[in-house]
């Protein structure tokens, strides 16, 4: 019989134990934390780019500024130039 429990049922008991959440909610919330990680840092910078050009701010700040964030991610990428940032949003 094939099992058709979500992976890392461990971790979903554990959050139904000590947290107000239901089963389907824990199975939620760890599937957007594991996707939140699984990000690389290519989508990171295209998705913070249209984030921060969205409110307003400046190619120059917002590519300032995904420098000085991406090594604050979970997995820190390699050091990108503003030059390399810039090549993976626009190509």
């Amino acid at each position: 019989m094939l099992d058709r429990r979500p992976s890392h049922e461990d971790l979903v008991e554990h959050l139904v134990r000590s947290t107000p959440l239901q089963r389907g909610e824990a199975v939620r919330v760890i599937q957007d934390v594991l996707a939140y990680f699984d990000e690389t840092a290519e989508t990171f910078v295209r998705r913070r780019h249209r984030e921060l050009q969205a409110q307003g701010l400046r190619n120059d700040a917002i590519f300032e500024r995904i420098a000085h964030e991406l090594p604050h991610r979970a997995v820190a990428p390699p050091e990108l130039s503003i030059r390399q940032l810039r090549r993976l949003v626009y190509g």
